[in-house]
């Protein structure tokens, strides 16, 4: 399974230890692993990038003098290396960046040569998405790369025990999203693991993805990140979702503006309108004390945001709204069951 993507760039052609380094999901510090990045960098080319490219960047070079429209990348095989626990596959890009992927121990990189190859060459050379000047355009192609490369080893490559799953098969890609501090993360942890932890409050800033094992199937969620900054990037974790989680903290109306912008920046993209969508109303302990004997106080709020939000234009489309507390666990069992119940929904209508 995909750990980690990464891309070492030569700030200076002459220095290989001047690199800017990006990485997703998380960080490489370059000071506590400066070691491994030269073993990477040696154990690609053995020793200098410029070497296993050298007679592609030539070629690349006179073609670019007498055609205009050649392709602007010229792009490396890929190489696996083991070094350390590391289980690492790269390629080099005009012989002046590696890009890299970090494995589990035990996968077998060349799995994933043929779409590594194939996606590098689409997005570079195909689509052009990346020119590598720009911070934000390099880590948005490396997001790319990481989410469609785990996509296919969780779909293709990825063995599941075989059992009778119903409704939605063996596997159900579920996307939540909603602006930042609404509980997106803790409600995974406690999906997960049936934990809350109350002191658990730091923003996510790179998508989670979480599997989860039931007998209706198996699920990968995706937290995304709800800072303003990384909404742009609900785009590339939606596609190819099974369901939707939209999340609201019901008991923040400071917010409830944002929060019904942001959705339906989303949902009035058509491409996303036949997607089942799930809407959790969570942090409802926080304006209803006694949830269990108030049933009519949560329809009389249900009905109040359902107006301000004007869910009711979602008529046309498979949805419901379940109210949530994390903290305490309300619900949390419906919401699961909520998931299966409308992707099942959605099969039974192809």
């Amino acid at each position: 399974m995909l750990a980690k993507i990464f891309l070492l760039k030569r700030k200076n052609s002459h220095d290989l230890n001047n690199l800017d380094i990006y990485s997703y999901p998380e960080d490489i510090d370059k000071k506590e692993n400066n070691e491994i990045v030269l073993k990477i960098i040696h154990g690609h080319d053995h020793g200098s990038p410029v070497d296993p490219c050298r007679d592609d960047i030539t070629a690349f070079k006179k073609n670019k003098d007498t055609n205009a429209n050649s392709k602007p990348f010229v792009i490396s095989s890929p190489v696996s290396q083991i070094i350390g626990d590391q289980n690492i596959y790269t390629v080099c890009v005009n012989s002046e960046m590696l890009i890299g992927l970090i494995f589990e121990k035990d996968d077998n990189p060349f799995d994933y040569k043929e779409i590594y190859e194939d996606l590098t060459h689409e997005l570079l050379n195909s689509e052009r998405c990346c020119t590598f000047k720009d911070d934000l355009e390099i880590e948005n192609f490396l997001i790319t790369m990481f989410i469609d490369i785990k996509r296919f080893g969780d779909e293709t490559l990825e063995k599941v025990p075989e059992v009778s799953y119903q409704p939605s098969g063996l596997f159900t890609k579920v996307f939540l999203f909603g602006i930042d501090e609404v509980g997106k993360t803790s409600l995974t942890r406690r999906f997960k693991t049936g934990q809350f932890n109350d002191n658990f409050f730091t923003p996510s800033k790179r998508f989670n993805i979480e599997y989860i094992q039931r007998e209706d199937g198996l699920l990968s969620i995706w937290d995304s990140p709800g800072q303003s900054t990384f909404r742009e990037r609900w785009l590339l974790g939606l596609q190819d979702s099974n369901i939707m989680i939209y999340m609201i903290d019901v008991a923040n109306q400071l917010r409830f503006e944002e929060s019904k912008r942001e959705f339906w920046k989303i949902f009035n993209q058509d491409e996303f309108k036949d997607i089942p969508l799930l809407i959790l109303g969570n942090k409802i302990d926080l304006i209803n004390h006694n949830i269990q004997d108030s049933n009519e106080s949560l329809e009389r709020t249900r009905n109040e945001i359902i107006e301000f939000f004007e869910f009711e234009k979602l008529n046309n489309s498979n949805w419901k709204f379940v109210f949530t507390s994390v903290k305490t666990s309300y619900n949390i069992e419906t919401a699961l069951n909520t998931i299966f119940t409308l992707v099942s929904e959605e099969d039974l209508k192809l």
